[in-house]
């Protein structure tokens, strides 16, 4: 138990969440969330962080601030089921107090126009947590009150319970927002004044992301502190306090945290005791896009060992690579500097290893990449297509796919497999006997219809799946540890 306020009167019991909300996307919603995070941990307590969507990057962020590993929640890659079963999982492997669940969108922007699922109001409602709502008050003033009311009204079954407001110009507006909000009964929970010298940077797919370098992580930091000095933590912990307590249960096991050392990451994973199999899992710089959960559940079924393509000479002994997403457009040149990296994943491809790569994987595994600059980089070379930054279009769906080929390494043929797609890149010059693993349902993938190149035992789409689906990570395992016993 811990006390708020100098008094300790008040106190919160252990396992209560909260979500930070936003009306929009880019009003603040991240530096908030880690600055809500930064101000508990100074407080004492254990945070857990999740971010609401397909998300990799923001939930780095939570990462960095609370040294807890942050999860995602994505009724659609999911399912209810999954979210609860995930949310409880994750708060019972931490033993956090608090869990701080950052939003997508806007409060209620989800799969249609139609209903709030897989939105944030959908996991507020779901796991019955309140919800404080971040304004951008840099172009408005006595508006924000409107603002407020209709995201509070809108949905009465979602407890918005208070406001804080983002990029305020100074005292004379923040009197004039505070003035408009107290006269409607809206709870102001903070105000966060315009900064330029704490603004997280953004590049074409949002923030950029912590694993890049150290300052990142410095940047991240600071502008944690700096928000957590412009809110009210006590009065956030109240309402902490009135939300439903978590029912827990003992699910054991995961990657706890990440180091985060000389500009790079390290997965310590607590669950990967000696197993009979062993995948090597791309992790650095350019490949870091990975749902917590998705490593988790491989840990389950054989050893992960971590290497990086940029900086490692070649892959680790193994029985399987999964190459995440990632930015290997950003760093291209370097990656294509690491030749013998490349042609060991390559070799080992025609031998039969089985590979499992995602989006920034696909791309590094075509036959190269033309970079924002428009320069070219040799890549892989396996699959026979090249990746293009050219045409800036961006791809961002939720994705649904018929597995139609049986030798897809992570599903039977004939199933149906959700996933999502967030990227710029194109895929062009596409050799016209490539051989695709899954038939779109829903989404672009790689040509508006198909999807997953597969080369020998090789599987690389554009569409990223979240292994709440075990069947996943059992079927790649299992043909991991085929090609260990030939």
């Amino acid at each position: 138990m811990h006390s708020i306020g100098k008094d300790g009167a008040s106190q919160v019991s252990k396992k209560h969440s909260v979500i930070i909300a936003g009306t929009s996307s880019g009003v603040g919603k991240t530096s908030v969330t880690i600055g809500i995070m930064y101000a508990l941990k100074e407080k004492g307590y254990k945070v857990q962080g999740f971010k609401v969507g397909p998300d990799y990057i923001d939930a780095s962020y939570h990462t960095a601030v609370t040294g807890v590993v942050s999860r995602n929640l994505d009724p659609w890659l999911m399912g209810e089921d999954g979210v609860i079963e995930g949310f409880n999982n994750a708060m019972h492997r931490s033993g956090a107090e608090v869990a701080v669940i950052e939003g997508v969108m806007g409060l209620y922007d989800g799969l249609s126009g139609k209903d709030d699922y897989a939105s944030t109001a959908h996991i507020a409602t779901l796991l019955d947590s309140p919800v404080i709502l971040v304004l951008d008050a840099g172009k408005a003033a006595r508006s924000v009150a409107a603002m407020a009311l209709g995201f509070i009204e809108f949905n009465r079954e979602v407890k918005v319970k208070g406001v804080i407001l983002n990029n305020v110009a100074g005292d004379r507006h923040s009197r004039y927002c505070l003035d408009a909000l107290e006269q409607r009964g809206i709870s102001v929970l903070g105000v966060v004044k315009r900064n330029k010298d704490t603004r997280l940077k953004e590049r074409h797919l949002g923030l950029v992301p912590i694993y890049e370098s150290i300052k990142a992580k410095d940047d991240a930091l600071a502008t944690a502190r700096y928000v957590s000095e412009h809110i009210n933590i006590d009065r956030i912990l109240d309402i902490v306090k009135e939300s439903a307590p978590l029912m827990l249960n003992n699910s054991k096991g995961g990657a706890d945290y990440y180091d985060y050392a000389d500009g790079g990451v390290t997965a310590v994973n607590s669950c990967s005791r000696d197993k009979d199999i062993t995948i090597g899992v791309a992790l650095d710089e350019s490949f870091n896009f990975y749902y917590a959960d998705n490593l988790e559940m491989l840990s389950r079924y054989a050893k992960l060992v971590y290497f990086s393509p940029i900086h490692d000479e070649e892959p680790p002994e193994c029985d399987g690579l999964y190459i995440g997403g990632g930015f290997p457009e950003v760093l291209a040149s370097l990656l294509a500097s690491n030749a013998r990296m490349m042609k060991r994943i390559k070799d080992g491809a025609e031998d039969g290893i089985p590979i499992y790569a995602e989006c920034g994987g696909l791309m590094y595994l075509s036959r190269s990449i033309t970079d924002l600059d428009g320069s070219k980089h040799d890549m892989v070379g396996l699959i026979d297509a090249d990746t293009s930054m050219m045409d800036r279009r961006l791809t961002l769906n939720y994705t649904e796919a018929r597995v139609d080929a049986s030798s897809c390494v992570v599903a039977d043929n004939g199933s149906i497999v959700r996933g999502h797609e967030f990227h710029y890149s194109t895929l062009v010059d596409i050799a016209e006997d490539s051989i695709f693993a899954y038939e779109m349902l829903r989404g672009k993938g790689i040509d508006g219809k198909r999807d997953g190149f597969i080369v020998h035992n090789t599987l690389a789409s554009y569409m990223h799946l979240h292994f709440i689906n075990k069947d996943i990570a059992r079927r790649f395992t299992e043909l991991c540890r085929r090609y260990s016993s030939r």
